[in-house]
């Protein structure tokens, strides 16, 4: 065996793409990026398309969207589980399929590789539930894309703010999410 051989056999197997472990009903917080993290959702036009497209997917699914926010490059959502979380990954592919194959008609690019991939977080305790409730629906902000989250139309702070109950409403906005790890380089 050679020197190159033996370091190989060293290195891990890393795998390309996050690791989609979907065993347990409940709440999930997922974000996924347009590849190179390209501006194709900077229209109104693609960004309604996009966001209609979700809650059509989540609702075949199952899933129930707990918030939401469709940026030029990427989005977030968090949603409950249906009883078999397994199904995220059909859901997510006909999303992604779909939501590719009408931007790239919007745009005039057929066959344009839209989406990079998706990472999903299974939340299992309740702060951290709520930091990233606070982070989905402020991410608007995090961005600079607006001043206040609940003005912009794709992301679902403001049906928050109008329809959660003021003492949780309360309670979420209070979170602090400056240490909420979350794939969002974009």
């Amino acid at each position: 065996m050679n020197k190159d051989s033996e370091n190989k056999q060293e290195i891990p197997n890393w795998p390309h793409a996050p690791v989609h472990s979907l065993d347990e009903r409940g709440t999930y917080f997922l974000t996924a990026g347009i590849y190179h993290k390209k501006h194709l959702l900077s229209s109104p036009e693609h960004k309604n398309m996009l966001l209609s497209l979700l809650f059509s997917c989540a609702e075949e699914f199952g899933w129930c969207l707990q918030a939401w926010a469709i940026l030029s490059n990427h989005y977030h959502f968090m949603a409950l589980s249906p009883d078999d979380p397994k199904s995220l990954k059909p859901f997510m592919s006909k999303l992604h399929t779909v939501s590719a194959r009408e931007l790239n008609k919007l745009d005039n690019q057929p066959g344009r590789k839209v989406w990079h991939q998706y990472w999903d977080i299974h939340i299992t305790f309740q702060r951290s539930y709520l930091a990233r409730l606070k982070y989905v629906h402020n991410n608007p902000v995090h961005h600079g894309v607006v001043d206040y989250a609940s003005n912009y139309p794709w992301c679902s702070a403001g049906w928050f703010e109008c329809n959660a109950e003021p003492a949780f409403r309360k309670t979420v906005e209070r979170f602090k999410v400056d240490k909420v790890t979350v794939h969002d380089d974009f």
